[in-house]
């Protein structure tokens, strides 16, 4: 990109950003998730855009492009725990204390879970002088009682970390409400959003899953549980804070909705209408005028016969 002469407002598609910092695609979904490369929206309405001065700017950082790869590096929990010095075992009770966050996860062939943890946060934890006795003694008696009682932190710190990140994706009000409500099971949305058109809008602007096999397969349903809240503490507070996102995106803008048909009704009419002179109306006979001529007719049935029997007779 260097020596190309180019605007500030200048942007390129992601795919072609990537390909500029000399980023693999996941290494780059990470650098827009740390917020080590910057995006602004697409003018046009087709997501982000990295503007060229970014591109830049990132290129001419010191090291570039290994300092930037090392950022971003992701390790699971077998390469996590060599960096810190311990065992895969120590390393997992560290994860699921929530001492350790996970950055990203995917499922292997046996649809499990494998967790990535960033190189260069677990190297900071391991070399924090306050860290030392848990990375050689024994686990505290405390948080020895949480995991055998079953604590995995893990899919809810993963949760948080991922909602903050998609609420530093966006400004608009009515986006970052639907940020809060895609970690919540819809059950709970209505019951905070009970206006339809509302829940309409917020899913219009909800953001996209990762597509893990088919809707209603094994692994869609794991990858959704692993996406909503499940604790209750965690459902209690994004109720909280969805309930005050969705009243500072009222108070910028109302949800659209339709337009009252009596709305219509006085438009169409206010529309002036050519002129057009009715045909006349011919009265029919009703019910009142035919019987009144079969009473006519049958007065004047005795009177001819009448008339016949003098001519008759004559």
């Amino acid at each position: 990109m260097s020596g190309n002469t180019i605007t500030q407002s200048a942007t390129s598609s992601l795919s072609r950003a990537a390909r500029e910092l000399e980023l693999k695609r996941g290494e780059f979904d990470l650098a827009l998730h740390l917020g080590c490369v910057r995006t602004v929206p697409d003018e046009g309405g087709g997501g982000r855009r990295v503007t060229h001065a970014e591109i830049d700017r990132v290129r001419s950082d010191d090291g570039f492009p290994e300092a930037l790869r090392e950022r971003v590096k992701a390790v699971g929990t077998t390469e996590g725990a060599a960096l810190m010095g311990v065992t895969a075992a120590r390393f997992t009770r560290f994860a699921r204390l929530g001492l350790v966050v996970p950055v990203k996860f995917y499922l292997n062939r046996y649809r499990a879970v494998v967790w990535l943890y960033l190189a260069e946060e677990l190297r900071q934890f391991a070399a924090d002088k306050q860290n030392v006795p848990l990375l050689s003694g024994r686990t505290p008696e405390g948080l020895r009682d949480q995991l055998e009682a079953g604590l995995d932190l893990r899919p809810r710190n993963w949760r948080g970390r991922h909602m903050g990140f998609l609420l530093r994706q966006t400004e608009d009000a009515w986006a970052r409400a639907a940020v809060v409500a895609s970690l919540l099971d819809p059950v709970q949305v209505a019951e905070i959003v009970r206006d339809p058109y509302e829940r309409a809008y917020l899913n219009r602007f909800r953001p996209e899953r990762a597509s893990r096999g088919a809707p209603d397969s094994p692994a869609a349903h794991l990858v959704s549980r692993i996406m909503t809240a499940e604790d209750p503490d965690e459902i209690s507070w994004l109720r909280a804070d969805l309930g005050q996102a969705l009243a500072e995106a009222r108070e910028l803008r109302p949800a659209p909705r339709p337009t009252p048909k009596a709305s219509l009704s006085v438009a169409t009419s206010s529309v002036a209408a050519p002129l057009v002179t009715p045909p006349p109306v011919v009265p029919r006979p009703g019910p009142t005028a035919r019987e009144d001529r079969i009473t006519m007719e049958e007065s004047e049935r005795p009177r001819r016969l009448l008339g016949w029997l003098r001519r008759r007779n004559a």
